[in-house]
């Protein structure tokens, strides 16, 4: 279990997703996501607005945030329920984008809280994921009337204004933005660690930005686009996770020291110094990827930060020999009945006939 203040470092530094569950009551500190928990922890119906506001408080409440996060979460009934959806969908993201690697974004307990105590390559990609997916909920959200302090998207300055007309239901990334960075705080600059955990968020956050794209609907007679109606839509999130993950492939160490024997992290290496005239020193550079202070481990066998890889399925052509570590694979083959030759039947439902082959199974040697 973390200790206090590491915790609320953390939580102030950042929001990620892992971050929030880890900060929950110790009882439920070690539930691990697997992408069907429900998207909403507020009643779907509510007797007064009394009730209204007593079940909003407990739903922040539960989220254990730090205080200016709690308060920042009570101001609007929409977000609560929009911090347990972005949770959801960092997860899922993160868990699709490395379902081929060694580390598959496990996020149990013991292994999520040892994880976020260092500062390893898949620590930058959580935080970078769980602020993505905070900025893009809360913009779909206000775009969807599901937040009270916020609307759709305000105009943006296009250029040739007179032949735009401003409409649809642009999603809202000022009001996001905002929030979020709002959300996540500053910390003393003098903690490496948090600068790093902080920039990694940011480049959450850029990443949304950089994927917003004007959509256009034309009107007028016989569809000759006299007036186009405007609005600024963000990109689906799963290319949001495609540009990240190429960042977490990218990603630049900054100074730290590494026990490389015991995989210990030591104290932050002093910053080396820059040439004359620079400037001063900064381990952390100015850059738009993500940074990291430490080496990742293998992940190939059971530790402290993953389950290992021994059982797990790979795919024999595309990545057995990296997933497997060296020591292997099983073949298994198994009988599998799929629907198949199905048709659309007058009226209104589809036929389908139950076919069986054989298909072989890989997975990892112990």
């Amino acid at each position: 279990m973390l200790d206090g203040p590491l915790l609320a470092r953390w939580l102030t530094a950042s929001f990620a997703l892992t971050l929030l569950l880890a900060a929950l009551h110790p009882s439920a500190a070690y539930f691990g996501l697997t992408g069907s928990e429900p998207l909403t922890i507020l009643p779907l119906t509510l007797e007064s607005e009394a009730a209204a506001a007593k079940a909003h408080y407990k739903a922040c409440d539960r989220l254990k945030l730090e205080r200016k996060q709690r308060r920042m979460c009570r101001r609007d009934p929409g977000v609560a329920e929009t911090l347990v959806e972005a949770i959801s969908m960092s997860a899922l993201e993160c868990q699709y984008q490395f379902r081929f690697e060694r580390w598959n974004c496990t996020l149990e307990g013991r292994y999520r809280a040892s994880l976020l105590k260092r500062g390893f390559k898949e620590t930058a990609f959580l935080y970078a994921i769980s602020s993505a997916g905070l900025t893009h909920a809360l913009a779909k959200a206000c775009s969807a009337g599901r937040m009270e302090r916020c609307t759709c998207d305000e105009a943006p300055d296009l250029e040739n204004r007179e032949a735009w007309q401003w409409g649809g239901c642009g999603d809202n990334l000022k009001y996001s933005g905002k929030f979020v960075k709002e959300f996540l705080g500053r910390r003393s600059s003098k903690d490496l660690r948090a600068r790093v955990d902080f920039h990694n968020n940011l480049v959450g956050v850029k990443v949304i930005k950089a994927g917003v794209e004007t959509t256009c609907k034309c009107h007028g007679v016989s569809g000759s686009c006299t007036v186009r109606t405007c609005w600024r839509q963000l990109a689906p999130f799963h290319e949001v996770g495609k540009h990240l993950k190429h960042k977490y492939e990218t990603a630049l160490k900054v100074g730290s020291t590494t026990n490389e024997a015991t995989g210990e992290a030591g104290d932050i290496s002093p910053p080396r110094s820059r040439a004359p005239g620079a400037g001063g020193s900064d381990p952390l550079p100015r850059t738009p990827e993500l940074v990291h202070l430490d080496d990742s481990p293998s992940f190939c066998l059971a530790g402290r930060f993953s389950p290992g890889t021994a059982g797990r399925k790979c795919h024999r052509e595309k990545n057995c020999e990296s997933i497997c570590c060296g020591r292997g694979h099983n073949t298994q083959s198994r009988a599998v009945t799929r629907p198949c030759q199905c048709q659309v039947r007058w009226c209104c439902y589809v036929e389908c006939k139950q076919c069986t082959q054989r298909e072989e199974v890989y997975t990892c040697k112990g």
